[in-house]
């Protein structure tokens, strides 16, 4: 049986981002536009959870959060998943008054997210659009993440991979997600259906009803 990512580390971090909306430039348009053309921002709320090694098990810990002003508009569709609008993040820093803070707290442990791709995706573009790496280059790479879509099609193969259908199979209550995603909310979810799938407890053990 092959070596899992985790093993051996005694800290990870869930991660999750809430956007614009907007679709990612591809690095072909934003090679082919003005010169000087500032590229709008796409991420608006940044979440971190650590986990922590606790004997066999992992228990989670301190958290990091951030809502960022694009300076750009937001996407109604956008809107009604997260509920976050322009007005809210009219006071909100930049990404490039963030991005020290989140790199600390990431440090260089491994993040886990759910389908990794967007979280890896939106960090590398905004890592990019602040000048703090070339357009293009991997500030965060694939090998950086464990991914809870890829880990519950292993556990339980042919399901959809969303993250609500996943906290379902697994009995987590997602009843704070059902108005409106956040990106803490997700990140804490993302870290119970890690945990849950790494130590193979996957029934309905600890399932609360109110």
């Amino acid at each position: 049986m092959s070596m899992q990512p985790w093993e051996g580390r005694d800290r990870l971090v869930a991660i999750d981002i809430e956007t614009t909306g907007r679709r990612l430039p591809s690095l072909q348009d934003i090679r082919k536009a003005p010169k000087g053309l500032r590229q709008p921002g796409i991420i608006i709320e940044i979440g971190c959870l650590e986990i922590i090694r606790e004997g066999d098990g992992w228990r989670k810990a301190r958290s990091w959060e951030s809502r960022v002003n694009p300076d750009a508009p937001l996407h109604p569709d956008a809107i009604k998943v997260h509920g976050i609008k322009p007005a809210d993040l009219k006071v909100a820093p930049r990404f490039p008054e963030v991005a020290d803070a989140l790199l600390a707290f990431l440090g260089e442990d491994l993040l886990v997210a759910h389908a990794y791709e967007n979280e890896m995706d939106f960090l590398n573009y905004e890592f990019a659009r602040c000048g703090r790496a070339a357009w293009g280059a991997d500030t965060f790479s694939a090998d950086r993440f464990i991914c809870t879509k890829e880990m519950s099609h292993a556990v339980f193969p042919g399901a959809s991979g969303s993250l609500d259908a996943l906290c379902d199979r697994l009995w987590l209550d997602r009843s704070d997600r059902f108005a409106h995603h956040g990106a803490l909310l997700d990140a804490d979810l993302t870290a119970d259906a890690f945990v849950k799938m790494a130590l193979g407890d996957t029934g309905p053990r600890d399932a609360v009803y109110e």
